[in-house]
C-alpha cells in the first residue's frame, strides 16, 4: 500500500548519562476514560506486560560473538574471543556493568527506553532530514490539478482525525506478536508531538488528548506560509471534509506568493539549529508561531508543482519529494521537519509522508497510514456539521538580518545535502513478501540482507549495519 524510503544506518557511542525529555510521563499521556464513560480496549492488558529484563551476562557475549563471527578475520575473531573473556573475569568491568543495569532496571519501568530515545535519536546531531526520518510514498492518486489537490487533502485530514479518535477513545485492539500482547504507547507519541532543537541534545514533547486544553488544529504549509487551522469547534464537534476544504482554500488564496522558507531552518545539523532556535524564540511573535506549530496534532504540506519529468523517473522524484523536498527551490522549505507527522500532498497525484523518527518506530506510523488510505478512498459518510468554522490564523515569523542569513545557510547546506542524494526506482515483480514468508524468514529480514549483500557486491566487505529488534512485549518497549 505505501513504500517506505530507506532510512540511514548511523553508529552512535553509548552516554550513560542520561538527561530527562520533556515528555510527560505515560501514565499522564494514556487518558483516563472511565471518568468518561468509555470503555477503552487498547490497555486491556497493559498492566499485565512484563518488564524488560536485563538478559544474563553470559547469554550478552556469547551473543555478540555469534554476530561478530563472520564479519571479522580468523585473527580478528580470536582477538575478540580474548577481550570478551577478559571482559567477563573478577578483575574486568563486565559483571560491574551488569549490576548497574540490574539495579536500573529495579528502579524504572524500562531500563532501555531513555537510553534509547537520546542515544538514537536526541544526542544524535547530523539533520533529522535523509539521516534518520523516513519518507513515506503513499499510493499515488488520480487528481492532476490544485482542486483535486485541497479535495483530497482536506479528506486525508478526516482520516486521519478518524485514526485519532480510535486513539483517544482505545478503540484499537491490543497488538500481538506471535500471540503476545504488545505495547501500546507509542500509539500516544505520534499525534501532537514535536522534536525540539538543542546546541548538544534535543529533546521531545508531546500534548496529549487528556489535558485541560488539547490541540484542536493542525498546521498547514504553502508556499512557505504556516497557517493554523482548527479541526474541532470550539464543542470538540470535527469539522466536516466541505468545512475544512473551504479553509484550505483560504490558506491557498492568502498564500499565492513564496514566503521566506523558515522551515528550511528544520534541514541543519542539530547544533546549529539548536544556536538558531535560540535566536528566533527571543521575539514573542516567533515564539507563538513555533508553540503553534509543536502543539498541532500534525503539519499538512500543500506542496509546489514538481518540474515534469518521464513515468519512469517520476516515482524516484515523489520519494525525493517527501524525504528531503527536492531543495531551497522546490519544496523543503515547505516543511518542518522537527514535527513528529507530516502529511505531504503534491498538485500531481503524489503524496506521501515524513515523519520524526523518536517517537515510535513504523508499526504505529504503518497503521495510521494504512487506516486514512483506506478512508480516502470510501466515500465520504455523511456528518452534522458544525455551526461555524474559525478564522484561518497565518503563523508570522519577525527576521532580522541574522536570521535572514542563517536561513540562507541552510538553504545552500540543504542543497548540497540533496545534490549528494541519489535514488532510483524500479517496480519489482518477481515476488513479493509471500514468498520469503514461506521460506520462515521475515520480509523485513529479507530485504536487510539483500540490501547488505548488494553492499557486498559492490565494495567486498561488509556495510555498517544497523536494525533495531522490537521490545513491544515489554512496558514502554520500542
Amino acid at each position: 500500500m505505501f513504500t517506505s524510503i530507506a532510512r540511514t544506518m548511523v553508529r552512535s557511542s553509548l552516554n550513560l548519562s542520561v538527561r530527562p525529555a520533556v515528555l510527560p510521563g505515560f501514565s499522564h499521556v494514556i487518558p483516563n476514560l472511565a471518568a468518561r464513560g468509555v470503555t477503552g480496549r487498547m490497555f486491556a492488558v497493559q498492566s499485565q506486560l512484563p518488564h524488560l529484563p536485563v538478559p544474563p551476562l553470559e547469554q550478552t557475549l556469547e551473543k555478540y560473538l555469534r554476530s561478530v563471527k563472520p564479519l571479522v578475520s580468523k585473527e580478528e575473531y580470536e582477538y575478540t574471543v580474548k577481550m570478551v573473556e577478559k571482559f567477563k573475569t573478577a578483575e574486568g568491568p563486565g559483571n560491574q556493568l551488569q549490576q548497574f543495569l540490574e539495579d536500573r532496571a529495579t528502579k524504572t519501568t524500562n531500563w532501555l527506553a531513555d537510553w534509547w530515545l537520546h542515544v538514537a535519536y536526541l544526542d544524535f546531531r547530523l539533520p533529522v532530514v535523509v539521516h534518520s526520518s523516513p519518507g513515506i510514498v503513499l499510493p499515488v492518486q488520480d487528481f492532476t490539478d490544485q482542486e483535486g489537490q485541497l479535495r483530497f487533502a482536506a479528506k486525508l485530514i478526516s482520516g486521519i482525525l478518524e485514526f485519532k479518535k480510535m486513539v483517544d477513545n482505545q478503540s484499537f485492539p491490543v497488538e500481538q506478536l506471535g500471540g503476545r500482547p504488545l505495547c501500546m504507547t507509542q500509539y500516544y507519541k505520534i499525534l501532537s508531538a514535536c522534536r525540539i532543537p538543542g546546541r548538544k541534545h534535543d529533546s521531545v514533547v508531546v500534548y496529549p488528548s487528556n489535558e485541560p486544553n488539547p490541540p484542536k488544529h493542525i498546521v498547514v504549509i504553502h508556499n512557505n506560509h504556516f497557517f493554523k487551522l482548527d479541526v474541532y469547534s470550539e464543542s470538540g464537534k470535527r469539522f466536516t471534509d466541505k468545512q475544512l476544504l473551504k479553509q484550505l482554500y483560504r490558506i491557498v488564496e492568502k498564500s499565492a506568493k513564496r514566503a521566506p522558507p523558515v522551515g528550511i531552518l528544520t534541514t541543519e545539523g542539530r547544533n546549529t539549529w539548536g544556536k538558531v532556535y535560540e535566536k528566533l524564540m527571543k521575539d514573542a511573535r516567533n515564539k507563538e508561531s513555533i508553540d503553534d506549530i509543536q502543539r498541532s496534532i500534525f503539519i499538512l504540506c500543500i506542496d509546489s508543482p514538481l518540474q515534469h519529468t518521464s513515468p519512469e523517473e517520476r516515482f524516484a522524484l515523489v520519494s525525493q519529494q517527501v524525504l528531503h523536498g527536492l531543495g531551497s527551490q522546490w519544496n523543503s522549505g515547505n516543511r518542518w521537519f522537527d514535527k513528529t507527522l507530516q502529511f505531504i500532498v503534491g498538485n500531481d497525484g503524489a503524496c506521501g509522508l515524513n515523519y520524526e523518527h523518536s517517537m515510535a518506530e513504523g508499526p504505529p506510523i504503518a497503521s495510521l497510514i494504512d487506516h486514512a488510505v483506506s478512508y480516502c478512498n470510501k466515500p465520504t459518510p455523511d456528518r452534522t456539521a458544525p455551526a461555524k468554522t474559525t478564522e484561518v490564523k497565518e503563523l508570522k515569523f519577525v527576521l532580522n538580518d541574522s536570521l535572514k542569513a542563517d536561513i540562507q545557510e541552510a538553504c545552500e547546506r540543504i542543497d548540497e545535502l540533496v545534490a549528494d542524494v541519489q535514488s532510483s526506482a524500479f517496480k519489482f515483480e518477481a515476488f513479493g513478501k509471500n514468498f520469503p514468508k514461506s521460506q520462515k524468514i521475515s520480509p523485513d529480514s529479507f530485504i536487510q540482507v539483500a540490501l547488505q549483500l548488494a553492499y557486498y557486491s559492490i565494495y567486498k566487505e561488509p556495510g555498517a549495519t544497523y536494525e533495531s529488534g522490537s521490545t513491544r512485549m515489554f512496558k514502554l518497549g520500542i
